[in-house]
């Protein structure tokens, strides 16, 4: 078929006129398509960012204060030898995620020490939000001298 043929052909109004009919109704049916595939991924993205942030906000796997952490932790801050610690872990009063209370001894001298988010030690007076010294009442319930104040 030649090209003048088809020409003459697309010029009658009636084949135009069907063209352009079925040319919309494919660009039509792309386009709902492209709605419906844009509306899925963003309906997918939001879930897939529901379910992360449910599962950031699910509490991980608890990791508890065991004696030997704690000795770790003490030994590193102190800068002691962790083979040969002057400053020894006693017991673990209080294990928890956030805040351990713990007794250390050193040259014989017991003290209430803490350890934040399992890898910041401290020693000292610790205050609630009212006003008390935990670090006093601690020390007052596991009868130890709190002469170090």
């Amino acid at each position: 078929m030649k090209f003048s043929v088809l020409v003459k052909k697309l010029s009658n109004p009636r084949v135009r006129r069907r063209l352009k009919i079925g040319l919309s109704v494919w660009g039509v049916a792309i386009v709902i398509g492209l709605i419906f595939k844009l509306a899925y991924d963003i309906g997918y993205f939001k879930a897939q960012s529901l379910i992360n942030d449910k599962n950031a906000a699910m509490p991980i796997a608890r990791t508890v204060l065991t004696m030997e952490s704690a000795q770790r932790i003490v030994s590193g801050a102190l800068k002691e030898d962790p083979n040969n610690p002057k400053t020894i872990v006693n017991q673990i009063i209080d294990n928890n995620q956030k805040l351990s209370t713990i007794i250390i001894e050193n040259n014989k001298q017991k003290q209430i020490a803490w350890i934040i988010d399992l890898r910041l030690f401290f020693t000292g007076d610790l205050f609630n939000d009212k006003g008390y010294n935990l670090t006093e009442s601690i020390e007052y319930q596991h009868n130890i001298n709190g002469g170090n104040h």
